[in-house]
């Protein structure tokens, strides 16, 4: 026989306006349901924004690769058709920079959450004269980066130039060993090894072999002034992204879109007044006239080369920048050279270049190396995810190698 007092605990519990209200076992039933139907939909969201990620990665990525190799087979075929100006080959690689405008403005409106999953380092602002010493000082160093660049192209066949120019990434890692106190790994080094000797071994290749039928026969001499200066821009570009990653983590204290694309399109400015001024002051803006109706393809084709040069190197530019902001400028980098064995293919359709032993060589070289540095960066995700796991939050998706630097 049962109390009344425990028959009273069984019944439903009605209030003064005749509802049934849930017992105390209904409730701790019903608690653990609806924080497990939150978790499942907090799974759910994370996963769409996961594949959402890499989804814009991927474009990206395809931005990158695309248009590196198409803006160097475009502005190899400016030299290969007629045209003689280094400095206009120069101006195209920086000039389309206005495009961003229309992107930047579009992510800014769509996305006004986005600077607030950036971690920010500092919340002091740097002064006038620091930014505009920042962006004159890399707008200065991309202006002559892309001249030598410009020079590489025009003396050397477009398969050895873009073999060489593989090595940004050894520079890069280099450069952000000093600057930005990047750890050496085992994988680290032997990307650096192998990148060294694929662009070095370039330099034994007959200079008979380097040129096809259509193309110019370069001296020895020239050959030499190329090489050194596709070296010297590799170089340079991987000392502008160890020093952007400075001036983000030191002066500018952060990385979100507003920061990054102010980078981007001020050093654009400073590069492309730097580069006119070259272009008038060398003389060769007179010879662009005749150069135009000189021009193999005709006047058409001359202006329709450098317009989609430009554009394409824009777009080039938005997927780097947008490779930056999804995961870190080391790993946009690393991209870009993943594009290695896409051009010097490429060059054999379409100008005819020869691939004998030495430059396949350097190819292989260059993509086992490019596999060693990814392999690292890989590494590094995945320990640095299964750190956030066992502390019990997620990661942002910032490159473990970037963390790695910003410590």
């Amino acid at each position: 026989m049962q109390h009344p007092h425990q028959e009273m605990q069984q019944l439903p519990i009605v209030a003064s306006n005749g509802a049934k209200e849930t017992n105390t076992m209904d409730d701790n039933n019903y608690v653990p349901t609806q924080m497990n139907q939150a978790l499942e939909m907090m799974m759910i969201n994370n996963r769409k924004k996961k594949y959402h990620r890499w989804l814009k990665i991927a474009v990206y990525a395809a931005f990158v690769l695309l248009g590196q190799s198409a803006a160097t087979l475009l502005g190899r075929l400016y030299y290969e058709k007629g045209g003689k100006s280094k400095w206009m080959g120069t101006l195209v690689q920086i000039i389309g920079f206005p495009i961003l405008l229309p992107y930047y403005y579009f992510f800014n409106q769509s996305s006004p959450h986005k600077n607030k999953d950036l971690t920010i380092i500092d919340p002091s602002k740097p002064s006038l004269s620091m930014l505009s010493f920042v962006y004159v000082s890399l707008g200065l160093i991309v202006a002559v980066n892309c001249y030598l660049y410009s020079i590489g192209l025009w003396y050397l066949p477009v398969s050895t130039f873009s073999l060489i120019c593989s090595s940004q990434l050894a520079f890069n890692a280099f450069f952000s060993y000093f600057l930005n106190s990047l750890k050496f790994t085992p994988y680290i080094i032997n990307s650096l090894v192998l990148l060294t000797i694929s662009s070095v071994i370039l330099v034994f290749q007959p200079s008979d072999d380097d040129t096809s039928d259509s193309s110019q026969k370069v001296s020895k001499r020239k050959y030499i002034i190329g090489f050194i200066c596709t070296i010297g821009s590799s170089a340079g570009y991987g000392l502008i992204l160890s020093l952007q990653q400075l001036a983000f983590k030191k002066v500018l204290k952060g990385e979100t879109l507003k920061v990054v694309m102010d980078m981007i399109i001020y050093q654009s400015i400073v590069a492309t007044i730097a580069i006119l001024i070259g272009l008038f002051a060398s003389g060769e803006w007179k010879g662009l006239n005749e150069e135009m109706r000189g021009y193999e393809m005709g006047k058409v084709s001359y202006v329709l080369n450098l317009t989609f040069t430009a554009i394409i190197w824009s777009l080039f530019s938005i997927g780097c920048v947008g490779l930056i902001l999804e995961v870190s400028s080391l790993f946009s980098n690393s991209i870009s050279v993943l594009g290695v064995p896409i051009v010097p293919l490429l060059a054999v359709v379409v100008f005819k270049d020869k691939m004998h032993g030495i430059k396949a060589i350097s190819m292989v070289l260059a993509v086992w190396g490019f596999i060693s540095y990814v392999y690292q960066h890989y590494v590094d995700e995945r320990n640095c995810n299964s750190e956030n796991s066992s502390n019990g939050h997620v990661a942002k998706g910032s490159s473990p190698l970037e963390e790695k630097v910003n410590r």
